[in-house]
């Protein structure tokens, strides 16, 4: 019977098609789809190098938030990995680990060995990877709370574990944040005590200062900015305001009142050539940002977290349409009582959650016309309610009621107890380790004599969030197992290796499996 195997080492792909250089991996890549026009179907072939540099910089994080649940929790996880602490609880002796994590914590299948058996690798070991526990962090938020306050009011993390990581944190102080009360809830202005002042413009400059202060004072070769802070009500999408980057920066001169802090913030990484990535469900990235964003050539990503609720629907949603069962009613309840269910408690800030969360089923949904009429959809609704008691442990109840065959009904039930900022944290640091990645990987086509990288809307980043922000023209893809295929494959690719395809053909044939069977043990693991 085959088994499974890990390679925990480093590797190297002996092969025509991947060459390693002292600075760079390059591989050469044909990449296959098939067009359909009408009732013809036509293979195609693109035939392309994919360069990826080996060299990994060091990088800073600046989170807006930093002394929210999510990040004061994120710093205290990287520097409990960094000193591999241990903490007791009442169920024994704890050590730091980075689960929950894809990229750190999750294996990917490499190939097979010479008698058929998969062998695994961790993420983090096919590529040259940033390692959380090298980050340096930072960034700003509205409270002045140093980080080991912030850790202890967030009330995340084991007692013990809070005591010692207490020194490494309590001289961490966040940088005065953009604050427009307009945009949060009006609950959150007792927390705002450590705030910006003056015009927009001012700011802006402000938090451009901030991010080369930071850069040049920790000799960082890259910056990063990620929102984890409150969610804002959606702005209004204004002709002459925030249509176009031009149009754009001239509001944040004259102070329009439609240029949220998010798209502040956003606008000054721009400017200062740092990856900007939303984590929660605002439109930040309103035309303006965009358009700013491909003129600097700088990436973008978002929207909203997917950590819980909503990564369950994207994989249950799939399985059922994909199993020919037809989801007809959606009903998803949150009650949660962190600061994030505060705030989601004012209406329009909950609205912003809502339409993240709404949109996930959608393209799965689409992809069956047997189940599905067009603009046909399932009864969706989703409900958040603020239950301070239950603090950073959000529940989570939803009800998949389906229909069968012939006429027959099917009730899925699911209850969930979500420690929210515990499955939040891990999906930040996915977001930079992706997010640098890519930064560091260029294309080449058959023909072409420049080096091209992704697109500014980097969407390669949507297995990590509710509402992914596409190019473009580009379709949206929910479903889970598709969006981690994306990014393996693309991996997979900078290495000259072919996609997982899970045919594994040497298992399905008397011939194949005999083959396997008189390989020596002593072979080298295959990669395909």
């Amino acid at each position: 019977m085959s088994s499974t195997h890990s390679l925990e080492g480093n590797f190297v792909v002996e092969s025509d098609k991947c060459t390693y250089t002292a600075d760079s991996i390059v591989s050469d890549y044909t990449y296959e789809t098939t067009v359909v026009e009408g009732n013809v179907i036509k293979p195609v072939e693109t035939k392309m190098q994919f360069k990826t540099e080996r060299k990994v910089g060091k990088t800073g994080v600046m989170l807006v938030g930093l002394g929210g649940n999510n990040g004061s929790t994120c710093v205290a996880g990287a520097i409990a990995n960094k000193l591999g602490m241990t903490w007791d609880t009442k169920e024994g002796t704890q050590k730091a680990n980075y689960w929950g994590s894809m990229m750190m914590a999750s294996t990917v299948k490499l190939g097979n060995d010479a008698r058929g058996n998969a062998v695994f690798t961790p993420m983090s070991n096919v590529l040259p990877m940033l390692n959380p526990s090298e980050i340096v962090w930072g960034g700003w938020d509205i409270n002045g709370a140093n980080l080991g306050d912030a850790m202890k009011r967030a009330k995340v993390l084991d007692f013990d574990l809070q005591r010692k990581l207490y020194p490494h944190m309590k001289d961490m102080m966040p940088l005065p944040s953009v604050y427009f009360p307009d945009f949060i809830a009006a609950n959150q202005g007792e927390r705002a005590d450590n705030v910006l002042t003056g015009s927009k413009q001012e700011q802006m400059e402000q938090v451009r200062k901030d991010i080369r202060e930071f850069k040049a004072c920790n000799g960082l070769d890259n910056v990063i900015v990620l929102w984890t802070a409150n969610t804002e009500r959606f702005a209004c999408v204004e002709e002459g305001v925030n249509d176009t980057a031009e149009n754009l920066l001239e509001s944040i001169k004259r102070g329009e009142a439609e240029v949220s802090p998010s798209t502040v913030f956003a606008v000054a990484s721009i400017l200062e050539g740092s990856q900007y990535i939303n984590g929660s469900p605002q439109n930040t990235f309103v035309p303006g940002v965009l358009e700013l964003a491909r003129q600097h050539k700088v990436f973008v990503a978002g929207d909203d977290f997917k950590s819980g609720q909503t990564k369950m629907k994207s994989v249950l949603v799939d399985f059922l349409v994909s199993a020919g069962i037809k989801p007809v009613s959606i009903v998803s309840y949150n009650h949660l009582g962190n600061n994030d269910g505060k705030n989601l408690s004012a209406p329009s800030q909950f609205r912003s959650k809502e339409i993240s969360k709404s949109n996930v089923v959608d393209d799965m949904v689409a992809s069956n016309r047997i189940l599905f009429e067009e603009d046909e959809h399932p009864d969706h609704v989703v409900v958040i309610k603020y239950v301070p008691y239950v603090a950073d442990s959000k529940r989570a109840m939803d009800e998949y009621t389906s229909e069968i065959f012939m006429g027959g009904k099917n009730t899925i039930v699911m209850h969930n107890t979500c420690e929210d900022s515990l499955l939040a944290t891990p999906l930040i640091y996915d977001l930079v380790i992706l997010g640098e990645l890519c930064q560091r990987i260029s294309v080449k086509r058959e023909g072409g004599d420049k080096w091209e990288n992704f697109h500014p809307v980097l969407s390669l980043l949507s297995y990590m969030l509710k509402a992914p922000l596409v190019p473009s023209g580009a379709p949206v893809v929910n479903a889970l197992f598709t969006q981690r295929c994306a990014v393996i494959n693309v991996m997979r690719a900078c290495l000259g290796l072919a996609p997982d395809n899970h045919m594994t053909l040497e298992h399905k044939f008397e011939s194949t499996l005999a083959e396997l069977q008189r390989e020596p043990l002593s072979k080298k693991a295959r990669l395909s």
